[in-house]
């Protein structure tokens, strides 16, 4: 590991399934500190992912995240992450959010009240993993004599917040191990997150340490404007939705806006400034992307775990970044 901070794949959803194992090796072979499992529905299941990543590595850390507090009932939730924690001891790192809201929408299960939802499956997803047994009637969940037939056996899993929001950035250094930033994250987002989440923990007397990992979309090439042109179509899908705290913070949700009404996709990924793929994604050449992982250290991020676009040349981009990437960064 880095002694300036630890370097992630993320794997799964834009990665076939069938692709996960190898890529998932290849990984751990060539240096990387953690592999990371997207669930972005509706593409690659990110539980079932992480099983696949840990049956074929030995001892890399594993990230989960981030999975929807409502796409299943915590009890569920909790079952799964445990029979993983015990499968490969002290080994997963989960992470928990509300997941894309248009995603939770379409599957009829966006909550009135997303914080509340948030707050009651990360507590009682803790209490279940330690062996407690639940009869909580909350606002959203309800557990009526529910325990763990087995839960954890060693230390406690991190389970970490995928949150984006002021108040949900608060939630999240008040009751969790960790926080994990979105892709597009500016380095602005990541410092102004950072302090949101200080505020929760110092609301809760918190001293112990709070990870932040950032997800960040990653195009590499000794070609740089080659890798920037891929990066500003995956950016534009991630942002057609609209603007929200990230673009808020980074100071383009007007401007975000006005594209979206022109055209959708195509207008943001035609229209958008350059500067905008600099700013949200890890893309150009190996030297580039150095570069602004360490800045992303800088402003806060413990990890930066990196989201590649060229999922048709993943084992190419696995190997130029452990050659030219991983090394630069670290120096």
């Amino acid at each position: 590991m880095s002694n300036k901070g630890s370097i992630g794949l993320i794997l799964g959803s834009a990665i076939a399934p069938e692709a996960i194992a190898n890529a998932a090796a290849q990984a751990e072979s060539s240096g990387f500190d953690e592999i990371w499992l997207a669930e972005d529905y509706f593409f690659t299941g990110g539980i079932s992912g992480a099983s696949v990543v840990l049956g074929a590595t030995n001892e890399i850390t594993v990230g989960l995240g981030v999975v929807s507090a409502v796409a299943r009932h915590p009890s569920v939730l909790a079952m799964e992450l445990a029979t993983l924690s015990r499968s490969s001891p002290q080994r997963l790192v989960a992470g928990v959010g509300l997941g894309v809201p248009v995603w939770v929408r379409q599957m009829g299960l966006h909550p009135r009240s997303p914080l509340t939802a948030v707050r009651e499956c990360v507590t009682a997803v803790k209490s279940l993993l330690a062996g407690e047994t639940l009869n909580r009637h909350g606002d959203v969940f309800e557990f009526n004599d529910v325990k763990l037939r087995y839960p954890e056996t060693g230390p406690p899993m991190p389970v970490r917040l995928g949150v984006s929001g002021p108040n949900m950035l608060r939630l999240s250094g008040e009751i969790a191990d960790g926080t994990v930033l979105s892709v597009c994250s500016s380095l602005r987002y990541v410092e102004w997150a950072t302090e949101r989440i200080d505020e929760g923990r110092e609301l809760a007397g918190r001293t112990d340490p709070h990870p932040i990992t950032v997800f960040a979309l990653y195009a590499v090439d000794e070609d740089g404007q080659a890798a920037r042109d891929s990066a500003r179509a995956s950016l534009a899908f991630y942002r057609q939705h609209g603007p929200n705290a990230l673009t808020d913070v980074y100071g383009i949700s007007d401007e975000l806006q006005v594209l979206i009404g022109k055209g959708g996709y195509t207008a943001v990924r035609d229209g958008m400034p350059d500067q905008w793929v600099a700013d949200l994604t890890v893309a150009g050449t190996p030297a580039e992307c150095a570069a602004k992982i360490q800045a992303l250290w800088a402003g806060g991020a413990d990890s930066v775990a990196l989201f590649p676009i060229a999922t048709d040349r993943l084992a190419e981009i696995i190997d130029l970044t452990a050659s030219e990437v991983l090394p630069r960064s670290r120096m």
